[in-house]
């Protein structure tokens, strides 16, 4: 596996696969969201943009899902293992804003 920098130096090297990964879905959101408000500058009915919106929500919710997998499998197991306890709480304190 490539050097992994996350928790230490508040970076990261991702691998190739990952960055595009993340990338293609953060595009697909980001094109979601001009079409939301293309609906909006239409006068789009106000269930449909929602239906649009909760697609977005769902979408964001699937990067975070991914994200949060990876730094769980690389920065995080890497930093339990040098005994870097601070890790955990920064890991619950993620998890409890992602949970609001």
């Amino acid at each position: 596996m490539e050097n992994q920098e996350c928790c230490c130096q508040k970076t990261k090297q991702r691998t190739e696969e990952e960055y595009k990964s993340l990338v293609h879905r953060l595009n697909r959101i980001e094109g979601q969201v001009r079409g939301i408000r293309g609906m909006v500058e239409k006068n789009a009915y106000c269930t449909d943009i929602l239906a649009q919106v909760a697609a977005v929500t769902a979408a964001l919710n699937a990067f975070n899902k991914e994200l949060l997998s990876q730094h769980i499998h690389t920065c995080v197991a890497r930093d339990i293992r040098d005994g870097k306890d601070e890790t955990i709480d920064e890991l619950v304190a993620i998890l409890q804003k992602l949970m609001k």
